[in-house]
């Protein structure tokens, strides 16, 4: 680039391609417009997103908001050069810590930021976002994209996402009459979702094994793909479970922490979750991690989902109704525990049997 005297300085020349932006905006608008739906129509490029609340249906809302990023899975995507799922990591993250408030997604806003533009890849991470939003039923109604050159280096990006749902006043969850004899509910995750990968990575690193190489643990693809299975969306099947039976007490989205960490969360404080770990049926890829990695069970148990995405707290005598809803939309479900007294000072998650990995 030539720079004429002291005052011919570009932005361009510093860095930053305005029509790199422009065209990644040009290329995303298809798959914006496809995640409209009631209470949100209107194009990108605004200044904000809007969304009409009474065109959504709801008479007295309360508004639930959330916000998450993918965490160092991204680094897979970069270094496996793989960017078309991990916005729908960006999603799920975001909606499934609302559906478990009881509330439905309703729109969705992104933020990317990397070092320098590429619109293809841009364009294939917002492609994946707007999978998600159309997964969870939410709109796409705006986001930012920022170019920093010198803040990351060369092919890196990061994403965060902030997601906003409602629930008619007096519907939320947690319910306040979660009850000792009540059943939890595990709901099959769809491999390692989006917690855990700094630990991945150096088991990965451990066993020597190229991104491009065939996943021991799943023989029809590389194990940067198989790592990459993106995190499973919940929304829609358990609003369906709420709004069909009404008996769902209590929601619980297994991220960070896993059972120990996330089920005490939406639990009154004189109760326990009593965990049956003989009913979980971990997916190879936790076995793989735990074997090559040296993990004993108990971290496998507050790093990773170890394959219960999310659980259920439901009323025993409505727990197979509620089971039955879920499987015909498509989930895996299974009795993973039940509601036990917890003594002052005790811990809220309590196991019995042994993790099979």
């Amino acid at each position: 680039m030539s720079q004429s005297g002291k005052n011919g300085l570009t932005y361009s020349d510093a860095g930053v391609d305005i029509d790199a932006g422009n065209l990644m905006v040009e290329k995303i608008k298809p798959a914006v417009r496809s995640t409209r739906r009631p209470g949100a129509d209107g194009e990108i490029g605004g200044f904000g997103g809007l969304f009409d609340l009474k065109a959504a249906g709801f008479s007295d809302p309360v508004l639930v908001a959330a916000n998450d990023g993918v965490g160092t899975k991204l680094k897979i995507a970069i270094d496996a050069d793989r960017h078309d799922t991990v916005g729908i990591d960006l999603v799920a993250m975001c909606v499934n810590d609302l559906v478990v408030q009881g509330a439905e997604p309703l729109f969705f806003l992104d933020y990317f930021a990397t070092g320098k533009l590429d619109p293809e890849q841009g364009a294939a991470i917002v492609e994946g976002i707007a999978e998600g939003c159309r997964q969870a039923g939410c709109a796409l109604i705006g986001g930012e994209t920022a170019e920093m050159p010198g803040m990351y280096s060369h092919g890196d990006y990061d994403l965060a996402g902030f997601a906003v749902g409602a629930a008619e006043r007096g519907r939320l969850l947690p319910a306040g009459d979660i009850a000792e004899g009540d059943v939890i509910l595990g709901l099959a995750s769809s491999g390692v979702h989006s917690n855990g990968y700094s630990l991945v990575r150096r088991i990965v690193t451990l066993s020597g094994l190229a991104w491009d190489a065939a996943a021991p643990f799943d023989g029809g693809k590389s194990l940067g793909e198989a790592l990459l299975t993106p995190t499973k969306i919940y929304v829609k099947p358990l609003l369906k479970a709420i709004r069909e039976t009404g008996a769902i007490k209590a929601l619980a989205h297994i991220t960070g922490g896993g059972f120990p960490e996330n089920i005490p969360r939406v639990l009154p404080k004189h109760l326990a979750a009593e965990i049956d770990l003989a009913a979980v049926r971990a997916p190879a890829v936790f076995s793989w991690l735990a074997k090559t990695g040296g993990v004993e069970a108990t971290e496998m148990l507050r790093t990773f989902n170890c394959g219960v995405g999310m659980i259920a707290v439901v009323p025993e005598d409505k727990a197979d109704a509620v089971a039955a809803v879920l499987a015909r939309e498509g989930e895996s479900v299974f009795r993973l525990g039940r509601m036990v007294a917890r003594a002052e000072g005790a811990a809220g998650t309590i196991y019995k049997g042994t993790l099979a990995l």
